[in-house]
């Protein structure tokens, strides 16, 4: 037993830290988000953002816990941007103390460990959703269990009770295999919240966590009230391989002669009503702390990262090295941005919409897990939205464009909520004209970034930069062509784009010679005509 220990503990280091190669239950994962109460969350991460930039991926990459409530609480972590710096302070004064503590590191681990089994996802539905009711017959089982009780007890004496007690048996079974449904429902729950409990008292007792969360010491004593009752529990989770083996049978008969199950079970689930805020508390603290150990093995792995500062002013997005953790081979931008909105130019493929979901994932961790992905990161508070994957809407009839208009509406309202807001934006309005695109750009993307909101987005119309150079900032990132070959070097450049190779791109992919000239002579046509308009605005 001690070898196997050993092992275990030697398996864990080991595995420590890296990322994780078996499969992810993003629905169990996001379960504790999904039911949890956000009313006091800043911002609730929405679906399109959290899709926008690709944050599943990014949730994978960042997701070093041990145990699976430490996996749903970085998942909840993640989609909610708190109020307050309290939580986010917190977080990092304990990942601190696992980055400098290896021995406290290790024996958190181990016992970490043991909430690693898929069941443990289940624990949030005890006190995050509504619990089976009894029955309005219910309390006939009383009744037949006493009758039992009363009828063993005489029988000894009174042998014409064994007949008695012969039919309750036979009543009795049907009402326990027919709370057996009931039973199943919490088999995989309660013995994992049971687990909970013993590893969060054992968490307790470590020093360096004495003073974490020091209410969670109250809920373990009232929690841990239950006692003798959550026996049937843990008989029942053990035995789901083994139920019909005949060394069962006997705990089956009682069981079911008395009723126990059905009587122990609805006053558990009456006891774990008045108990919600206990469980959730208990729960918070284990996921925090697994969180926190997370976070140190993140740290120590990333080629770069840093703890961001909060700019007190209102349009502040500045960095040194900021990159996006999925790419592969990244290549790092730096950024000096206050006061302004930021409009990217460049050709497809050059890295524009790549970098607006770094800006993107970059403030999200920032104000979630107090982590970014640079040198050094400034920003304003901003709550995250986005409109950059916009697809058609089959189903519903939606066309690419009203989709996107329906999207943007969404902005304009948030906008004007109250506070400060970052809007990412990919090649607005692509889905009509360029006349209309262009000015219903200008007057959405001045719109969006009034007072303290900041607008970072992309675009291909270079006139829309002439309109909007006074309120936002102009980057661009550029394309070499050199021996009919296009090449990028992802690099962030501030100012206008100031060449355009579509034409050329066309060329050197072999498009017909005829095709060229004629895209060459009109496009020289529409250069004129723009010169001359300006030379001689009616």
């Amino acid at each position: 037993m001690f070898d196997f220990i050993k092992r275990r503990k030697r398996k864990l280091k080991a595995d420590f830290g890296k990322i994780k190669t078996d499969g992810f239950n993003l629905s169990g994962i996001a379960r504790f988000f999904l039911l949890s109460e956000k009313s006091d969350a800043h911002q609730i991460i929405s679906d399109r953002t959290w899709q926008d930039l690709d944050m599943d991926e990014v949730f994978m990459f960042t997701d070093r816990t041990s145990s699976k409530i430490g996996q749903q609480y970085l998942y909840y972590i993640l989609r909610t941007i708190p109020k307050t710096d309290h939580r986010r302070e917190r977080l990092d004064k304990l990942t601190i103390t696992f980055q400098q503590n290896q021995e406290l590191r290790d024996r958190v681990l181990y016992e970490l460990a043991g909430l690693n089994d898929p069941s443990a996802y289940h624990i949030v539905t005890l006190f995050l959703t509504e619990h089976i009711r009894k029955p309005s017959w219910f309390w006939i089982i009383p009744v037949l269990s006493s009758s039992s009780v009363i009828s063993a007890l005489l029988t000894p004496f009174y042998p014409s009770f064994l007949l008695l007690l012969t039919l309750l048996l036979g009543i009795n079974f049907i009402i326990h295999y027919w709370n057996k449904t009931n039973l199943n429902s919490y088999t995989a729950s309660i013995p994992q919240m049971l687990i909970m409990n013993r590893v969060a008292r054992k968490l307790t007792k470590f020093a360096e966590l004495s003073d974490h969360r020091t209410e969670v010491n109250a809920a373990l004593n009232k929690l841990e009230g239950l006692g003798a009752r959550m026996i049937i529990f843990r008989i029942e989770s053990g035995l789901q391989s083994e139920i019909a083996a005949f060394a069962h049978y006997a705990a089956e008969l009682l069981k079911a002669l008395f009723l126990i199950e059905p009587l122990v079970l609805f006053d558990v689930l009456k006891r774990f009503d008045s108990m919600r805020s206990e469980m959730n508390e208990v729960f918070e603290f284990v996921g925090e702390i697994d969180l926190a150990l997370s976070m140190s093995a993140l740290r120590g792995q990333v080629p770069d990262y840093c703890q961001p500062v909060f700019a007190s002013g209102p349009k502040v997005l500045s960095g040194e090295a900021i990159y996006h953790p999925m790419i592969h081979g990244f290549v790092a931008n730096s950024l000096e941005n206050s006061g302004k909105s930021i409009l990217l130019t460049g050709s497809n493929m050059s890295g524009k919409t790549t970098f607006i979901r770094t800006l993107g994932v970059n403030v999200l961790l920032s104000q979630t897990i107090g982590l970014a992905f640079a040198r050094n990161f400034t920003l304003s508070r901003l709550r995250v939205h986005s409109a950059i994957s916009i697809l058609d809407d089959l189903f519903d009839d939606k066309s690419y464009y009203f989709e996107e208009v329906l999207t943007i509406k969404s902005m304009l309202t948030e906008s004007k909520a109250g506070s400060g807001n970052l809007f990412l934006l990919d090649e607005l309005f692509r889905g009509t004209n360029t006349l209309e695109r262009i000015a219903a750009g200008k007057a959405v993307l001045e719109y969006l970034s009034s007072g303290e909101n900041l607008v970072v987005v992309s675009t291909h119309d270079l006139e829309l930069t002439n309109y909007l150079k006074e309120s936002f900032s102009l980057y661009h990132f550029p394309e070499k062509i050199e021996n009919d070959k296009i090449t990028f070097d992802y690099k962030l450049k501030p100012g206008n784009l100031e060449t355009t190779n579509a034409i050329r791109i066309l060329d050197i992919n072999d498009y017909p010679d005829e095709l060229i000239t004629e895209a060459l002579r009109l496009s020289e046509e529409m250069k004129r005509q723009k010169k001359e308009k300006d030379r001689h605005p009616q």
